[in-house]
This record gives C-alpha cells, sequence and structure tokens, in this order.
C-alpha cells in the first residue's frame, strides 16, 4: 500500500470534489456553483439521514410531496429535475419523480457534492437542474479502524452504526451496517392513525479496493436497502391496515487503469433494482383497498478516459484535461397500473475539455450526445469559466442545457380511480386505452384529435445562466452567484376525454414554460481558531410563463370574498410556482473548546411562506389562495463531549423552537436524541 501518496491526498480531503468535472478539482478553483459538505460539518450537526443535513445548505430545500417524501429543490428546480448519486452512479425509485433522501443514511459518507444548474453535459438526462453526489469513506490505514455508535430520540427514533475500514497491503476494504426506525408520530388527533407510521430500515454497504500494481486497481461495493412501515387508511368507516416495503440492491464494479503518466482510463459496471410494494386491506372482511408493486432495474457499462496535455505555451494551452466517456443504460421497469413491462434503452457519448489559455482563466466546455429509444436524440452542451482577478477575487460564469426525458409513468401508466372514477393514461398508451374505453361505452366526449397523441413526447429542457465571484477576506470567504434557469416543453396532466359518469380522462402534453431566478450568497468567517460562523441567503422567483402573460392581460380571475364577485388579477398577486419561498436562509456557529474536548453548534434555519397547491380554482398560486405555510424558523443544536480520546457522547435537538404544523408531516416539533459514539 502506498501510504505516502495517501497521506497528501487526505490533506485535501476536504477541498478536493470530482462530481463537476469527473475529474479531481480543487473546490474554489472550480467554474461552477459547488456545494461540499464534509464528514466533519455532518458529525457535528448530529444528522443521521441525507434530506437533514441538504436542508441546512444554502439554496438547497427540501420539500415534502403529498406522499409525505421529502425531496430536494436546488435554485427551485424541482426533485424530479435532480440527478441523486451514490460514488458516480445513479440511484433509482422515485414516487411520482421524487426522490425520498430519507432513504439514505449518512454513517459512512465522506462528503456530499451538490453541483448546481444544468449537467447534462457529463450526467444526461434527470440532471436538469443539478447533480448530488454521495462519496463514501475509502480505507486508509493497514490498522482496522471504524466506529460504533447508538442514537436514541424523540419519538423512539434509534439509529446504530458499524463501519469498519482496513487496508492490507493491496488490498483494503469498508464494511458498514445502519439500522433506524421510530415509532412514528400523531400530528393531528382529530384525523384517524398517524401522519407518520412506524418504520425500521436497514443499511448495508460493502467495498473493496485491490491495487493489482502503481497503475491498475479495482474497486466494487454492494449496498442493500430494506425498509417495512406501517400503513394505514379510514374510508368510510372502514380501518384498512397493511405495510408499505421498500428494497434496494446496488452492485458497481471500477477498474481503473493508468495507461501512461497522462492518460487514465476507467471501466465500470453498474446495477441497480428498487422494488417497493403496498398492501391494504381490511383485516375482517380481507376486502383489498390497494395492492400496488413497483419494481425497477437499471444496468449501465460506462468506460470513460481523462488525458492531460504536457505544459506547452507554444500551441496556446497549459494544463489542458480531456475527460471523455461512453456507455450504455438499460431501464426496466414492472410496475401495477402498467399492462406489461417497459423498458428504454439509451447510448450515450460526451465529451469535456478543461484547460487555462492564458495562467489566470479556467476554462471547462463539454457536451454530450443522447440516443434514446423512446424520444429525440439530445445534445447536451455546457461553457463554464473562472477568471482570477487577484489572489483574493476571482469571477465565475457558466451556461448550460440540461434536459429529462419522458419517465415511464407520463409514458405508459394505466389507472383509474376506483372511488372517484378518473382515468390517467400514459401518453404512449392513451389512443389505445381511449379506443377500448369507447368500446365499453364509458366515453361522452373526446376532447383531442387523434395527431394530438401520435407525436412523440418532447424531452423537457432548461438553459442555465450562473455569474458568480468568490472572495477571500482575512479569515473568511464569501461567495455569490446570480443564476437564471428557463425551462420550456415540461410536462404535466391534461384532459383528453369525458367519461359518462361525469369524471374525465387525463394524459400527458408538452406545454409549460417557466424560470427560476435569484441569487444565492455564502460567508463563513473563522474569528478565532475555536470560533467559526457562517451564514447563507438565496432570492429566489418561479413563476410560469404562459401563466404571468395571462395575468398580464387581465385572463386570470378570482373571486373577491367580500361581495362575490369575479375580478381580474394583478401581476402583484400571482405569487409563482408550488412549494417556492422567495427567501431562504441560513446561520451556523461552531465552537470548539480544545481544552474540555468539547464542540457545540447551532443551525438557524429559515424559510418565508409558500403555498402547496391552488384553492380557488384559477389555476395558479395566488395571493388570495389559502394553502400557504407562513414563513418559519427553524433552530437545531448539539454539543458533543469526547472522553479517553475515542468515546464521544453527543445530545442535541432539532426544530428547538417547537414549529410544527399539520401540513408540513416531517416537522413533529422538538426532536432531542442522545448519541454515543466508539472510535477505533
Amino acid at each position: 500500500m502506498n501510504s505516502s501518496q495517501d497521506s497528501i491526498l487526505s490533506q485535501h480531503l476536504d477541498e478536493v470534489i470530482v462530481t463537476a468535472t469527473r475529474t479531481k478539482r480543487q473546490l474554489s478553483s472550480l467554474p461552477l456553483p459547488v456545494t461540499l459538505v464534509g464528514k466533519k460539518q455532518i458529525i457535528k450537526s448530529g444528522t443521521v439521514r441525507l434530506n437533514e443535513i441538504l436542508n441546512e445548505q444554502t439554496g438547497i430545500v427540501t420539500v415534502t410531496d403529498e406522499s409525505g417524501f421529502q425531496g430536494v429543490q436546488i435554485q427551485g428546480i424541482a426533485s424530479d429535475y435532480i440527478l441523486i448519486l451514490i460514488d458516480g452512479v445513479p440511484l433509482v425509485g422515485r414516487s411520482a419523480g421524487n426522490f425520498d433522501l430519507s432513504r439514505l443514511t449518512v454513517g459512512n459518507i465522506k462528503q456530499i457534492e451538490v453541483v448546481k444548474g444544468p449537467s447534462s453535459s457529463l450526467y444526461g438526462s434527470e440532471a436538469l437542474g443539478g447533480v448530488i453526489n454521495i462519496i463514501t469513506e475509502k480505507p486508509k490505514t493497514e490498522d482496522l479502524n471504524g466506529n460504533a455508535s447508538y442514537r436514541i430520540g424523540s419519538f423512539t427514533q434509534q439509529d446504530i452504526n458499524l463501519d469498519l475500514k482496513q487496508g492490507l497491503e493491496k488490498f483494503r476494504y469498508g464494511f458498514f451496517a445502519n439500522r433506524f426506525s421510530s415509532e412514528g408520530y400523531d400530528l393531528n388527533e382529530d384525523v384517524d392513525g398517524q401522519t407518520v407510521n412506524p418504520y425500521t430500515n436497514y443499511t448495508l454497504n460493502g467495498r473493496i479496493y485491490y491495487d493489482f500494481n502503481d497503475k491498475l486497481t479495482l474497486f466494487t461495493s454492494a449496498r442493500f436497502y430494506d425498509q417495512v412501515q406501517d400503513a394505514g387508511f379510514t374510508l368510510d368507516t372502514i380501518n384498512y391496515e397493511g405495510d408499505t416495503k421498500e428494497r434496494e440492491w446496488n452492485a458497481h464494479a471500477r477498474l481503473d487503469h493508468k495507461w501512461t503518466p497522462n492518460l487514465t482510463m476507467a471501466y465500470e459496471l453498474y446495477y441497480t433494482n428498487y422494488v417497493a410494494t403496498e398492501l391494504l386491506a381490511d383485516p375482517i372482511s380481507t376486502d383489498v383497498l390497494s395492492d400496488s408493486d413497483f419494481n425497477q432495474k437499471l444496468f449501465r457499462p460506462e468506460v470513460r478516459g481523462s488525458y492531460t496535455f504536457k505544459n506547452d505555451n507554444n500551441i496556446g494551452y497549459k494544463n489542458g484535461t480531456l475527460t471523455a466517456g461512453g456507455g450504455l443504460q438499460i431501464d426496466e421497469l414492472d410496475r401495477t397500473y402498467f399492462d406489461k413491462t417497459v423498458n428504454f434503452t439509451s447510448q450515450y457519448l460526451y465529451a469535456q475539455y478543461d484547460f487555462n489559455p492564458i495562467e489566470n482563466l479556467n476554462i471547462i466546455a463539454g457536451a454530450r450526445f443522447d440516443n434514446h429509444s423512446e424520444y429525440n436524440n439530445q445534445f447536451s452542451p455546457k461553457l463554464a469559466l473562472r477568471y482570477r482577478l487577484n489572489n483574493n477575487l476571482s469571477i465565475k460564469g457558466s451556461v448550460g442545457y440540461g434536459f429529462k426525458a419522458p419517465d415511464f409513468r407520463q409514458l405508459y401508466f394505466d389507472f383509474t380511480n376506483s372511488a372517484v372514477g378518473y382515468t390517467v393514461l400514459g401518453y404512449n398508451v392513451a389512443l389505445d386505452k381511449l379506443q377500448e374505453l369507447e368500446e365499453q361505452e364509458q366515453i361522452l366526449n373526446v376532447v383531442v384529435s387523434e395527431d394530438d397523441l401520435s407525436k412523440p413526447l418532447e424531452a423537457e429542457s432548461s438553459i442555465g445562466y450562473n455569474l458568480g465571484a468568490h472572495l477571500k477576506h482575512g479569515k473568511g470567504i464569501t461567495e455569490i452567484n446570480f443564476f437564471r434557469n428557463d425551462f420550456k416543453n415540461l410536462i404535466d396532466t391534461r384532459i383528453i376525454a369525458s367519461k359518462t359518469n361525469g369524471q374525465n380522462v387525463f394524459s400527458y402534453m408538452n406545454f409549460d414554460e417557466i424560470y427560476t431566478t435569484g441569487f444565492e450568497i455564502n460567508s463563513s468567517y473563522k474569528l478565532t481558531n475555536e470560533l467559526n460562523l457562517s451564514a447563507g441567503y438565496q432570492l429566489l422567483y418561479a413563476f410560469d410563463k404562459q401563466k404571468k402573460q395571462d395575468v398580464a392581460d387581465n385572463q386570470v380571475f378570482v373571486r373577491d370574498a367580500t361581495n362575490g364577485q369575479s375580478v381580474a388579477l394583478s401581476q402583484a398577486d400571482y405569487f409563482g410556482l408550488v412549494n417556492r419561498s422567495r427567501h431562504n436562509a441560513n446561520f451556523k456557529v461552531y465552537y470548539d473548546i480544545p481544552a474540555a474536548s468539547t464542540n457545540v453548534n447551532m443551525r438557524i434555519l429559515y424559510r418565508s411562506k409558500y403555498a402547496q397547491y391552488d384553492t380557488n380554482g384559477n389555476g395558479l398560486i395566488d395571493n388570495f389562495d389559502t394553502s400557504f405555510i407562513d414563513g418559519f424558523v427553524t433552530l437545531n443544536a448539539a454539543v458533543s463531549k469526547t472522553f479517553y480520546s475515542d468515546i464521544t457522547l453527543q445530545v442535541g435537538a432539532n426544530n428547538l423552537l417547537d414549529y410544527t404544523d399539520n401540513n408540513i408531516p416531517t416537522m413533529p416539533g422538538i426532536q432531542g436524541y442522545v448519541k454515543l459514539n466508539y472510535q477505533f
């Protein structure tokens, strides 16, 4: 084992990031807006799931959907358009497009890398709004080391971790196990059942590294996740009972080959499978209310290479690095409400050139081509620049194209609500299913032509712009970034037919055009060697372009509560998109007391008001809607004390101000906890 090499790398661990360029780059030198959350910050904050730690970062907001899952927004871009990676490979299994971040434990995370804005030039579909990459820890020493921890908190929430790592000459391994459980809680006693039902989940992760020689290394990883949660629902005085189950497997292998000092190749295989089931039945009559299955598989081989050019000022570049790759992705889904198992196949090629044409200017230019079986081919370019004005100040800007392919649900869904009677059809099956319903005499009127459902559904797309600056000032650093993201061809539902039962048939189409714009500012300052302060703020505007124009043309109305008459909505009354707050801010204090082996930290988070849905039926969010959540502040704090250099006791609490709202199921008031960690 080359321990000296590891020592050098570990000195810069917190500053090195790989997601933005697929090569190792110092965070401060990147021309792109990136957030890096290191292991020390995760440990000191006392967070145990990915959604908790991300929610404390500037410009990253966790949002609860109608299923109670927490997705993430970046620059006002919804969870559907954020790609989630673990060690550089994608995770699957989304509820209505939303990835539940609470599935992921942070117990063995080395760092979390968040790239903001379109990243399809490297990562393809679903990276339209950004990328979150979870990097696990790599063994560094020949001694067996790791930690074991136990945390118990409010609502009998328990988190148990075991993390082992060791290097044996050419062979290294890591093993991680986590058990996370809660008895759940109830925010509204007037409603039958609990807001969050009891659950238990397990995560197992094994990693093996083998150095054949100093030029050829192998990395393999296997991960398993399993959760069971009680489920219950009351309908027409009948109490239905059951459970929901989730299970996930990941298998990842990568061979890194350094052919020459300048050329490195990576050969990668990846497979993942996510399965979710739900069963709700009347325990007395055994009548089944819900019995659904979701089984998604993804297989992806990829080859990529990186070539670093030698300095040669005679031909105009300095330290240029060319990264290129290609691969195949096969995505398959077997789901209730689909007639059959469906699959997508895509092939892709990408290339990126990272170079310094002059001493203080860094340019990254890249593009990717995707050939997909179900929609038009996509070409995704990106350009980013950073110019260092002096040793303390640099400016940076980027422009990039992102896209998201139509998902399985939007193409193949076939669902009829048995209680209400409406039907939702995927675009690719809508024509055939409409014909079947007409033959069954269930259709009263079809409101679209056959041509409307014959053209391929377009991929959703966006162009993102970022312009910012990085300033060092004494013992502090301030970063500011202005952003704008313009989306087109967003996919949403529309009525395609009316039924004889008075309900409608819905399908999907491209029509929405929206934008998100604003700025973020982050500042950190080291007052003393022991006291660190940081603060962040995001201003966000997010609007539907067509609806904004309709308001300007006096075509959107609202009923006046005082006289019952309809009046035209003013532009000042159009609030914007759902679940978007105009203002988000945070303030953090970390204080170390070395003499007492103690750390104290406090994190204050603010989110201004936002609306969850349209309540007055005019198709947009305005100041007359009644679904607004008022602005609120949450306070999280933790104190850690280390005994005998290897035992740490942590006491903390989230939401110390005891904020609750029945419409926010993930905030059940004060959540205190005690954690004991043994480091070996």
